[in-house]
């Protein structure tokens, strides 16, 4: 059936004959996008004109109006209806019955209204009034009725709107700020809001608006496509869902993907943030012009008042060769020419972020379209001036994104291609992968004071997730590419080595220092292998901070970087020629031996709390203001008789009172002399997921029944979870379980990786209870949704676990973990 066979159908059947061909004609699968919508308008339009002329018979003055999204000719497939019924205001009751008999055919087909009834003068006065409604209006289009009274309406809400503009714009622009700031940018959401978003489809409006005021006008290139793909996904979110949404989540974009043709969630979310990328820059540009158009209105009356009449001419500073500062933007100097001066993207780029300014969008498409490419390796100057750019700070990154959009930093590094726009699904990542680099960059310019080699500092944080563009492990695979772009952008053969070593690295200290035992002379001793050099550590620490810093919150913490300076302290020692000593066990404290002996006599567990803070360094720079110690949980001390099933005993307990684990370890300290026996002395440290610690006391009390088998620590933690909701979402994979093999020569380390849950830990330790092995530390780092544990064992006698008995081990807890 044809398009207009079915338009047919709906004028000649009433609203059954509508629902079935709007049904039809979005199950179509060979039409879609544009020509889809556009043909669900021009079906609504021919129904909603049969309601009218039914209803409107012999009433005149009386028009129908699609204003909004219907009013551009873009319905998706649940896209509400926005109808204004405009009347001149002479035949009022009629017109209610009109409305009437237009607006329920509309709901009883459950389809979703915006509508009004209004004449010219009282559509001009709400919009006046509200600025949403103004918006609407200026997508004003005729339905049927009176056509003069609708195009009377629309010349005039144009006028007014070209006429208020030096006022609504800036409203216009408070209300995308707004906006953005509670629904965060469409380009780097895991969960975007289509609709809401930065860069999304109000954004996109609002462009259209701004251009409608004559005023400003965006930069057209890629914008109307980015659009079109935007409206296509939204189209395709509708049928997936069957609602009304603009919101894309997460157990939905496989079915979004698919609708679309698409490969996979990965590239659906990779094409939504090139597009809203796309919006974000057109508005950046867009509301940058109407602030430049508007001051300059607003100064020109007094300079020609004091110059005698003419045009002003905007003073142009110079800033670096070829480069000017005009009206607040950094643009090209009259002599520059790009394509004879092939540093000068850089060279500009680096006076802007220096300055603080944005590049004009003239200089960047000119240098896009003119300038040559860099000879390889690199002059000297292109790489200076990429390390000043990348050592700029925040302002980086607004320069960045500009050179980005005209394709000018995939010219300089075609390797950024693979990592642009790339999402990261971890909830620890705020980021996609390529601004996560350029944050880094960013934080990594805060800490150039605490390297010798900054260059190499900036130019690593730039490129150490370089490899997440590629199949397998990231790091390995960025330690190649790094070594190319390094030699190719002209470092020497040595910081070439260097800065593939700290890529290859990057992770090695926050993982060695959450993951495995400080005290343990294998640990140094093989970090300090891999970095090799004081200065690769030096670098390497910072990197390891920055990275954090830049990943997301959930990623530093004083307590992470008090165990990774502890571990560079160690490394640093053996790097200048110490060697780590065996460690001994470690006397205890009197503290430690008074609830030893009070476990021993009683029988039963004894436990202190005490909270810790992070100490003030007292060799940095003194802060600008007072800074208080930064908590870094209690440490919970507890002693108890030595017996079987302590360790998921005392980690369950600890799930039931919502407290998270961050270190652990556990060991048997022998009794002063003249007292027989041992005590298993466990020293904790932990904090509250939310709300107060619980007392001592209750969570002793809760200790000696688990421990006497009284109290049902899993049944307990099962009906905790079973008593709140489970969301949709993505499925986590199964935890994994390996022996780190030579991680330690006293005992066997077993890593966990699994989702983190309530009472992880408790079903752990069961496992290596059951293995009949002993945990002599543990060392917990929860990661968002993931948990990465390394737990130190031996066997029954203090030994390592031979190889066949450690991979069982390891088995077994995996099994218990995914049953």
């Amino acid at each position: 059936m044809t398009s207009t066979d079915t338009r047919v159908e709906a004028e000649d059947s009433g609203p059954s004959g509508y629902a079935a061909a709007r049904l039809r004609l979005l199950q179509e699968g060979a039409r879609s996008g544009p020509p889809r919508r556009t043909a669900l308008a021009d079906l609504t339009d021919d129904w909603l004109t049969g309601l009218f002329a039914a209803g409107s018979q012999g009433l005149r003055g009386v028009s129908l109006v699609a204003v909004g999204g219907y009013g551009r000719g873009e319905l998706s497939p649940r896209s509400d209806l926005d109808l204004l019924l405009l009347h001149d205001g002479t035949e009022s009751g009629a017109v209610a019955a009109l409305a009437d008999r237009l607006w329920y055919p509309v709901w009883d087909l459950g389809l979703d209204l915006d509508h009004s009834v209004r004449t010219p003068a009282e559509a001009r006065k709400t919009a006046a009034d509200d600025l949403k409604v103004q918006l609407g209006l200026l997508d004003a289009r005729h339905i049927a009725g009176d056509l003069g009274l609708t195009a009377g309406l629309r010349t005039a809400v144009l006028a007014d709107w070209r006429n208020q503009a030096p006022k609504r714009l800036p409203q216009l622009q408070e209300l995308c700020a707004e906006r953005a700031e509670r629904q965060g940018e469409l380009q780097y959401l895991l969960e975007p809001d289509l609709k809401e978003a930065r860069g999304g489809l109000r954004d996109a409006t609002a462009l259209r608006a701004v251009a409608a005021s004559w005023l400003a006008d965006a930069p057209r290139e890629g914008l109307a496509e980015a659009r079109r793909r935007l409206l296509d996904v939204r189209d395709a979110l509708h049928l997936a869902t069957g609602r009304a949404t603009d919101r894309l989540a997460l157990q939905e974009q496989d079915q979004v993907a698919a609708e679309l043709g698409l490969l996979d969630a990965d590239t659906l979310l990779r094409q939504v943030y090139e597009a809203a990328r796309v919006v974000s820059y057109a508005s950046d540009v867009t509301w940058r012009e109407v602030g430049r158009v508007l001051r300059s209105r607003a100064v020109r009356p007094r300079l020609r008042a004091m110059l005698g009449g003419g045009k002003p001419v905007a003073e142009r500073s110079p800033l670096a060769e070829g480069v000017v500062e005009q009206d607040g933007e950094v643009g090209l100097a009259r002599t520059a020419r790009p394509e004879r001066d092939p540093v000068l993207p850089l060279r500009a780029a680096a006076a802007a972020a220096q300055a603080d300014l944005p590049i004009s969008l003239h200089a960047v498409r000119r240098m896009a379209a003119t300038a040559r490419p860099l000879p390889t390796p690199w002059p000297a100057e292109a790489r200076e001036q990429l390390v000043t750019l990348l050592g700029s700070g925040r302002p980086t990154i607004e320069v960045w994104e500009a050179l980005e959009a005209e394709g000018l930093i995939t010219r300089l590094l075609p390797d950024w291609e693979r990592v642009r726009c790339r999402p990261q699904r971890n909830a620890v990542h705020i980021w996609t992968v390529d601004r996560h680099l350029i944050e880094t960059a960013v934080r990594a310019s805060e800490l150039a004071r605490r390297v010798g080699r900054p260059d190499l500092l900036l130019v690593a944080a730039l490129l150490h997730d370089i490899g997440k563009g590629w199949p397998g492990d990231h790091s390995v695979a960025g330690e190649i590419i790094a070594r190319d772009v390094a030699a190719r952008i002209g470092f020497d053969r040595v910081d070439v080595a260097v800065l593939a070593t700290l890529v290859r690295h990057h992770l090695l200290l926050i993982d060695t220092a959450t993951r495995r035992d400080l005290e343990d002379p294998a640990t140094v001793r093989s970090v300090a292998e891999a970095v090799g050099s004081q200065g690769t550590l030096e670098l390497l620490h910072a990197l390891t901070e920055a990275d954090a810093l830049a990943t997301g919150p959930a990623a530093w913490s004083s307590w992470r970087g008090s165990l990774v300076a502890d571990l560079v302290k160690r490394v640093s020692a053996v790097l200048a020629g110490d060697a780590p000593e065996e460690p001994e066990a470690p006397a205890p404290t009197a503290e430690m031996e008074r609830l030893a002996i009070e476990a021993y006599r009683t029988g039963g567990p004894v436990l202190a709390l005490r909270a810790q803070t992070e100490p003030v360094d007292s060799d940095a720079e003194p802060p600008t203001a007072p800074v208080d110690p930064e908590p870094l949980g209690v440490e919970l001390l507890i002693a108890v008789p030595d017996q079987p099933g302590v360790l998921p005993s005392v980690a369950g307990v600890l799930a039931m009172h919502r407290l998270t684990v961050r270190t652990a370890e556990l060991r048997a300290l022998d009794l002063p002399d003249g007292v027989d026996g041992s005590v298993l002395l466990l020293n904790w440290r932990v904090a509250a997921e939310y709300g107060s610690l619980p007392q001592a006391a209750r969570l002793r009390a809760d200790l000696v029944r688990a421990l006497d088998g009284s109290l049902d620590i899993t049944a307990r933690l099962a009906e905790r979870d079973a008593a709140y909701p489970r969301r949709r979402g993505v499925v986590a994979p199964p935890a994994r379980v390996t022996v780190a093999p030579a991680a330690s020569r006293l005992a066997t380390v077993i890593e966990v990786r699994a989702h983190d849950a309530p009472g992880l830990l408790h079903r752990i330790g069961r496992a290596l209870e059951t293995a009949r092995v002993r945990v002599r530390s543990m060392h917990v780092s929860t990661l968002g949704a993931n948990a990465v544990d390394a737990f130190y064992v031996t066997g029954t006698k203090g030994e390592p676990l031979p190889g066949e008995e450690a991979a069982s081990v390891a088995r077994a807890v995996e099994e218990a973990l995914r049953g």
